[in-house]
């Protein structure tokens, strides 16, 4: 049974509440994750295993892990060769991607990356780090930090440091000079797991389903009834892009009119739909979007 298994890492710290939630989101029950590092999810064919992002490319190219959840960054940090499933756009805060930035006190005169010639910068994302200043062919020292790296901002002549909103950066008064890098979420796979059927299967409807979660968070399902002399008139408001689905009721002066739209667009349609005619309006979550 050992090989039909798929031995999946999950990122531990960060991102682990944000994988966790996508997870059951996506349909799965995932329990026992704050007490130990094997979690349970009801698949008998899958083991979870809780490694840190920082780690994870690594033992999924060796072959310890299938497949698993990291950073883009992650991956170019540890020059890792794998297969990429596919990018996943969430975070532990934002949807948006993360940047690795340069940084330097707000009361530096430094404002440019060779103003830090000669300096020490203190990262956590040292291969990158080094990789852009020899590109740049700037010579700085590229020192290892330990976490809590915007203190050091102050102790050495700059920071690489992690950011999704720049919230951390301004509660530390730094400012950012440039961006080393950005990075998403990617699902990777083991290259020799990948070839497995059983395992390639098992990864690919993962992917399917964790993809479907992800748009399902940005979009509503929207349902309403309308005269069908006002069927026309609803449908040029409605996103153009979009192919409703209209089906007959049982009083033949009414149709009802289903949609699935942008959740950012929602509170503008619901007032026109109206204006024009619709009524019954009633919008819902979604749980999954597979286009």
């Amino acid at each position: 049974m050992s090989d039909k298994v798929l031995k999946l890492g999950i990122p531990k710290g960060s991102l682990q509440k944000a994988t966790f939630d996508l997870f059951a989101k996506a349909g799965f029950n995932v329990s026992g994750y704050e007490r130990s590092y094997f979690p349970r999810i009801d698949d008998n064919r899958i083991q979870l295993i809780m490694l840190r992002a920082q780690e994870m490319s690594r033992y999924v190219e060796d072959g310890v892990l299938d497949a698993g959840f990291t950073g883009y960054d992650w991956i170019k940090e540890n020059d890792s060769d794998i297969y990429e499933v596919c990018e996943l756009l969430y975070s532990k805060a934002t949807s948006k991607p993360a940047r690795w930035v340069l940084a330097v006190p707000n009361e530096s005169d430094i404002n440019n990356p060779e103003d830090l010639k000669g300096g020490i910068i203190a990262t956590e994302l040292v291969n990158a780090t080094r990789k852009y200043f020899e590109d740049k062919k700037i010579d700085v020292k590229v020192e290892f930090s330990w976490g809590a790296t915007e203190v050091k901002a102050r102790l050495v002549d700059g920071i690489v440091e992690l950011t999704e909103t720049g919230s951390s950066l301004k509660a530390n008064n730094l400012k950012v000079i440039d961006t080393i890098m950005t990075s998403t979420t990617r699902f990777v796979a083991n290259k020799d797991a990948w070839k497995d059927d059983f395992k390639h299967k098992k990864i690919e409807n993962i992917a399917i389903l964790l993809n479907a979660a992800i748009d399902a968070k940005t979009t509503v399902g929207m349902k309403m009834n309308v005269r069908a002399d006002d069927v026309d008139k609803i449908l040029r408001i409605l996103p153009a892009e979009k192919s409703p689905t209209v089906s007959p009721l049982a009083d033949s002066e009414f149709v009802a009119v289903e949609i699935i739209v942008e959740a950012r667009v929602e509170r503008e349609l619901v007032p026109e739909l109206k204006r024009a005619g619709a009524s019954g309006i009633f919008t819902y979550p979604l749980n999954k979007v597979i286009h």
